[in-house]
């Protein structure tokens, strides 16, 4: 069940009184459990109907006893099964024992008076055991996957609504790419910029630039693509304010090779006729980094990469083995690709 049928149906007070929420997207699982317990629980009552049990420390027997208890003062209980590591086939140091077929025989008849949410924030359930087929067909789902960027951009623009603001394609993109892959501080930045551009006013990329801090390896695609287009006082610029922040020239310089390495691979896979979305799955990196490298390897030679790969291995060995001050090295790395790198 995708989120934006399951808040239709808690807004027109359908309920189920199963749902199971899995998935390593710990932001949507958060949220989806937080929008249920909304829903469905009075602000007044919440004290009274709402519990959380950790199956890592307590039975599921406790639980569903709780389960079976009328609600007070309200229509629902709600009981939160946290770290539910049995609909797995992982091992788990827990010591505590739960009855499973006591499981089963709530999950096929559940109190129409509780709603009982799983919470369990796994890659994958282990679709063998009866209890998690039980589960699935008694319940609703929602799978919380690591999100692609279409996904990250739809909860963004999804974040930028309820804050009663837009935000642009470009922004959303740029977002991305200064903070990553991880959704919750995504939405955290939204709001934040949601805040400062005010209701009803939209969010474009410069703001981002204003108001977006720079995450290490965005500081790098930055020197990258000013390398790219020959503006190596700008990339220097940003190497100075990193190692001001106590950055290692060694990492920095590690940093600068690897997105060379990946631009090498990038422009090599395309070359081949791959798609960035196959590119991505390939090199196991994020797809917006796949669109940054095919778009910076237009400004190099195949073989130029390969010399600067060179470059930058002699550069690191250098550092490494006390053959010149580090932070020379790597000024020089970088005054060094002014000029295009002589290939044979």
């Amino acid at each position: 069940m995708s989120i934006k049928d399951l808040t239709k149906k808690l807004k027109n007070r359908s309920y189920s009184s199963l749902y199971l929420l899995y998935g390593k997207e710990k932001y949507i699982l958060e949220y989806t459990q937080k929008m249920i317990v909304q829903a469905v629980l009075d602000e007044g009552t919440a004290d009274f109907n709402l519990s959380a049990y950790d199956m890592e420390e307590q039975s599921i027997a406790i639980a569903i006893e709780d389960a079976e208890t009328l609600p007070f003062m309200g229509d629902y209980r709600v009981i939160i099964i946290q770290n539910p590591y049995f609909l797995t086939g992982a091992r788990t140091m827990s010591k505590v024992e739960h009855d499973l077929k006591r499981l089963e025989a709530y999950l096929n008849n559940p109190s129409e008076q509780s709603i009982v949410i799983f919470n369990a924030p796994y890659e994958k359930l282990d679709e063998r055991k009866k209890i998690v087929k039980t589960l699935k067909k008694q319940g609703e789902v929602v799978q919380a996957d690591k999100m692609n960027v279409r996904l990250q951009k739809e909860w963004i623009d999804f974040a930028a609504k309820e804050a009663n603001v837009s935000i642009s394609n470009g922004a959303a993109e740029r977002l991305i790419q200064l903070q990553g892959d991880n959704l919750a501080l995504l939405i955290s930045e939204v709001k934040k910029m949601a805040l400062y551009v005010g209701e009803g006013k939209e969010i474009d990329p410069q703001t981002v630039d204003e108001l977006i801090s720079r995450s290490l390896e965005s500081n790098v695609f930055t020197m990258v693509e000013h390398v790219a287009n020959r503006r190596i006082d700008a990339a220097l610029r940003i190497c100075y304010d990193l190692l001001k922040q106590n950055e290692e020239p060694i990492k920095l310089m590690a940093l600068l090779s690897r997105q060379f390495r990946i631009i090498l691979q990038v422009k090599q896979l395309r070359a081949q006729g791959h798609a960035e979305k196959a590119i991505a799955s390939t090199l196991s990196i994020h797809p917006y980094a796949v669109k940054i490298a095919a778009k910076q390897s237009s400004s190099f030679q195949e073989d130029e990469l390969k010399a600067l790969l060179i470059k930058s291995a002699d550069a690191d060995f250098e550092m490494k083995t006390g053959q010149r001050d580090k932070t020379l090295t790597l000024e020089l790395f970088l005054t060094g690709l002014a000029q295009k790198p002589q290939t044979n």
